[in-house]
């Protein structure tokens, strides 16, 4: 049986691509545990420096797939899913959702769930909850907002229509744009060029970024300097490669 999720290391970049590119990506129960098994083995990796998601085939992902909900498919707990994703969220690496073509509902909440959004030009983003009468549990009630704006967010939901990349850019959902024809040039160029920084530097800070986001300006400050770690075990050797050059 084919690998749900497939995962490749290249010296330091991890890509995770969902794969059932036959289904589009469709999540199922299945799919969702194989991602969450490649979480929890690459959280506790210090090979891996920055991680890409990714789909297989036409598209990122169509979403929740529906033959599986209506099979009763169930998840091993209330809030398992939420709960993976989150995990994914926390890890002390950057994660990078790659998305191209389909990026729907429960595929949204993945995306979201990284820490930004790289897409192609023919990315097609939306909220369909509303659409067969489900509403969020996997977290795009509260990511989806901070992301865009409670406005925005609230017009995606409400309407469930489909927001292409360069309206995704401009709202803030994608942190930008590359043609497809380069798409998968992209993803190395930036996956490398995260990996060639500290892996010391990226938990750190989203440490930092994750504990002190939507508070006040002054409290994240005090937060900022109180908590600090510091300089990490490899800056010494980053600063002298530095200073030889």
């Amino acid at each position: 049986m084919a690998e749900l999720v497939l995962r490749e290391d290249r010296d330091g970049l991890t890509v995770l691509t969902l794969n059932r590119p036959e289904k589009l990506n469709a999540l199922t129960v299945a799919l969702f545990q194989e991602l969450r098994d490649h979480v929890e083995a690459i959280a506790g990796d210090e090979a891996v420096r920055c991680v890409v998601l990714r789909g297989a085939g036409k598209c990122f992902s169509a979403g929740n797939d529906l033959a599986d909900i209506g099979a009763g498919k169930t998840p091993p707990s209330r809030g398992w899913h939420s709960e993976t994703l989150r995990m994914m969220e926390k890890m002390p690496k950057p994660v990078i959702a790659a998305v191209h073509s389909h990026c729907y509902t429960g595929a949204l909440e993945v995306a979201l769930a990284c820490d930004f959004i790289l897409a192609a030009d023919d990315a097609k983003f939306a909220d369909t909850h509303g659409r067969w009468a489900l509403t969020p549990v996997w977290g795009m009630s509260q990511r989806l907002p901070r992301r865009v704006g409670i406005a925005t967010a609230k017009r995606m939901t409400f309407t469930a229509e489909t927001v292409p990349a360069a309206e995704a850019l401009r709202i803030g959902l994608a942190e930008y744009v590359v043609p497809l024809a380069s798409f998968d040039a992209e993803i190395e160029k930036l996956g490398r060029r995260i990996a060639d920084n500290s892996p010391f530097s990226h938990a750190a800070a989203k440490r930092l970024l994750e504990a002190t986001d939507a508070r006040p300006l002054d409290a994240g400050l005090a937060w900022e300097w109180q908590e600090s770690e510091g300089r990490g075990p490899d800056a010494a050797e980053r600063i002298a490669r530095f200073l030889k050059k």
